[in-house]
């Protein structure tokens, strides 16, 4: 019986523990996501201005709204 209660006891630690580090790893991953996504050094494509909600403005040649709002678009 004790052992069966140990053995159980380690189970969930393990299923915990288990759960903490991919719950870790996928607040990792959205995060290096986002950041390359919306970074300030490269210029959006046309299509990611509207992917990210905006409209291109072809006189200014800017993005306008959205996440890339106010970016130069190549």
């Amino acid at each position: 019986m004790r052992i069966r209660r140990i053995l159980a006891a380690v189970i969930a630690t393990a299923a915990l523990a288990g759960l903490g580090l991919t719950g870790a790893a996928t607040a990792t991953a959205a995060t290096a996501t986002a950041a390359t996504a919306t970074s300030p050094a490269e210029s959006p494509t046309p299509g990611e201005c509207e992917k990210g909600g905006g409209t291109v403005d072809r006189a200014t040649n800017t993005c306008r709204g959205g996440t890339f709002d106010g970016q130069m678009v190549d």
